[in-house]
């Protein structure tokens, strides 16, 4: 709603605020005992800076594209980072790749080929964005692997985002332009504006910890399925609550990419880990 309707398209500020947010309420759970955030050793801190660096990239990029792109659109795109992980388990790692497992990336590169090519509401700096978004997520969760077993745990990781991510668009904000343009900002003193931001903050800092909960306690098969689950209720009451035009093209975009998905969640129960 923020970067979509209202157009509030400054992600250094935008991001950053959600940031802030997330590592404020996180450390305050830390503090009542809600969460276990272990203290780091520099050099583990050190070690995990790229992959922060890179979820900088994945929140920017990110939210560029989503100021640009439908929900299901983004979800399809986003999507094409498991077929970078795939790609990357199988030709470097040389791990045997199970068969629903390949059909479901090529499913899900085939919806993301077509879609660009089938959308009546092409947007080229949308897709840029979206581009550069997968590529970030797909590094970002190689390099997770690459550094497991790791003395930090998800929390742990996700609270050194926050406070990287804080800093770091901070610093940006000025250099970006975004600064001094959001204060040329339309709805800069509306209270739905406020209230949309705060919310968004809130909600997505609870997103993250139930997604975290959920990853510690079920197996990662059933896992995939509740956020598979989660992704399509968010798809379907998306295009009630935003304007997008529909076609056949594009439906068949979003169930074949919607299949390949499923095949990826099938393939996650079928040979966990």
């Amino acid at each position: 709603y923020v970067l979509s309707v209202l157009k509030f398209t400054y992600p250094t500020l935008f991001q950053g605020w959600q940031t802030f947010i997330g590592g404020l309420l996180l450390h305050v759970s830390w503090k009542l005992g809600w969460v276990e955030i272990n203290s780091s050793s520099r050099s583990d801190v050190l070690k995990w800076l790229p992959a922060s660096l890179l979820f900088v990239g994945i929140i920017y990029a990110g939210s560029r594209a989503l100021s640009r792109l439908a929900v299901p659109v983004f979800f399809i795109l986003h999507n094409v980072a498991e077929v970078l992980i795939c790609g990357y388990q199988k030709y470097f790692w040389k791990e045997k790749t199970p068969p629903a497992k390949i059909c479901s990336a090529l499913f899900l590169l085939a919806a993301a080929g077509c879609l660009p090519f089938n959308d009546s509401q092409f947007d080229p700096d949308g897709y840029f964005w979206a581009v550069i978004h997968f590529f970030c997520v797909g590094a970002y969760k190689v390099l997770q692997k690459l550094q497991k077993p790791s003395i930090l745990s998800d929390i742990d990781q996700q609270y050194l985002n926050y406070i990287f991510s804080v800093v770091l668009l901070a610093f940006a904000s000025h250099p970006t332009g975004d600064l001094f343009s959001a204060l040329d900002f339309p709805f800069l003193y509306l209270y739905r504006f406020h209230g949309s931001c705060l919310a968004s903050g809130v909600l997505g800092f609870f997103l993250m910890l139930s997604t975290e909960k959920l990853k510690g306690l079920l197996a990662p098969g059933q896992c995939a399925a509740w956020i598979f689950f989660a992704k399509v209720i968010t798809a379907g009451l998306s295009l009630l609550l935003f304007d997008m035009i529909l076609t056949s093209a594009t439906i068949g975009c979003f169930l074949l990419g919607g299949l390949g998905e499923a095949l990826l969640v099938f393939s996650e129960q079928r040979n966990p880990g």
